[in-house]
């Protein structure tokens, strides 16, 4: 089964770039462009993973981990992605849930590895 990426993301241009590059290697990609979005998930078992923008357009992307928990669809991985380097912001996606915190704009290379391994 190919694995699912849950990619919430508000810029069409990272979305569009990001969704091509992670097509072409295989993975299942759906596109979410705010947190209200992402949260209507409809899947019958949550992504394998989620890459998240944490600053969406209708509010704090860090709530739809708990949005899709509360539905029994939380993902397996998650990834946050900002622009923020801070310690605090860190600490805020890791108390939330996320795996990491990726600094955008994030290494082709590097995203492409960090989503295999999450589903390996």
């Amino acid at each position: 089964m190919t694995a699912r990426v849950l990619l919430v993301e508000d810029s069409p241009m990272i979305s569009s770039g990001l969704k091509a590059l992670l097509e072409s290697a295989g993975f299942d990609v759906t596109v979410a462009t705010t947190a209200t979005e992402a949260a209507a998930w409809g899947g019958m078992t949550g992504p394998s993973v989620m890459l998240l923008d944490i600053n969406l357009p209708d509010g704090d992307g860090l709530t739809v981990i708990g949005a899709l928990a509360a539905r029994g669809l939380k993902p397996l991985t998650t990834y946050a992605m900002t622009g923020h380097t801070d310690s605090t912001t860190r600490a805020r996606c890791i108390a939330a849930g996320c795996e990491d915190v990726l600094l955008k704009p994030v290494p082709v290379r590097q995203l492409l590895r960090i989503v295999s391994e999450a589903v390996a």
